[in-house]
């Protein structure tokens, strides 16, 4: 017996990566590239996948050039895109100490403190986010926003 045969579309991953100045205004830059990017996809300016991706791309660039700069090395922004399917956020430095904690880890931020949330913000908006190591030298920090519209009962 043989099982009918289903018709699949073609997958097409979709993939942006640039190098960034570890400065403030490198973070900038990789936020606004990434909406660019974004909107030539075809996800426009405004939706809810462009708006969270904004800001989970500020919030790592913004990690990667506080915490994670090297004198003189840069930082990179990577997107990997699957239409309606996954949108992925790479955030990689060259500081091999320092790393974050991993998701779930728990975040002290005194009330008046001026910094310590952005991970709390990426745990917020992220499907998923992760840790990674970084081959030859030191880590990405990867946020995965899952884009499928829920299931109407």
């Amino acid at each position: 017996m043989t099982s009918p045969l289903t018709r699949e579309e073609p997958v097409t991953v979709r993939v942006f990566t640039q190098r960034l100045s570890s400065t403030p205004r490198g973070a900038r830059l990789a936020r606004h590239l990434a909406l660019h990017q974004l909107d030539r996809w075809g996800v426009p300016h405004g939706t809810t996948a462009s708006d969270t991706a904004a800001l989970l791309v500020a919030e790592l660039a913004a990690n990667a050039v506080t915490h994670g700069r090297v004198p003189g090395r840069d930082f990179e922004l990577t997107l990997s895109y699957t239409p309606g399917t996954l949108l992925r956020v790479d955030v990689a430095d060259t500081r091999t100490e320092c790393r974050p904690p991993g998701p779930g880890a728990p975040v002290v931020a005194r009330p008046l403190d001026d910094s310590g949330r952005g991970l709390l913000i990426v745990e917020a908006l992220a499907s998923r986010w992760a840790v990674l190591d970084r081959v030859p030298v030191g880590k990405t920090v990867r946020a995965e926003l899952d884009l499928r519209a829920p299931v109407a009962d």
